[in-house]
């Protein structure tokens, strides 16, 4: 899952968001979120899909399996 790490950390630099407002737009403990984004842990599902949402792109640009951002 290193290029999900890699991608959730750019999309929230690029924002200029802080972990703690990340975490809790979706309803996650920043603890939790610092883990994604080091690689310590994967999300579940739901969450993945909701920081999709949160960010604006596709869970397959999340996890890879697409390389552009498309709008949404």
């Amino acid at each position: 899952m290193e290029i999900f790490a890699k991608r959730i950390r750019e999309l929230r630099t690029e924002r200029g968001l802080n972990q703690e407002t990340v975490a809790n737009a979706v309803g996650i403990a920043q603890r939790t979120y610092s883990g994604y984004e080091c690689g310590e842990s994967e999300p579940a599902q739901k969450i993945l899909v909701e920081l999709a949402k949160f960010f604006g792109v596709s869970v397959d640009y999340l996890l890879g399996e697409e390389d552009y951002v498309q709008p949404k």
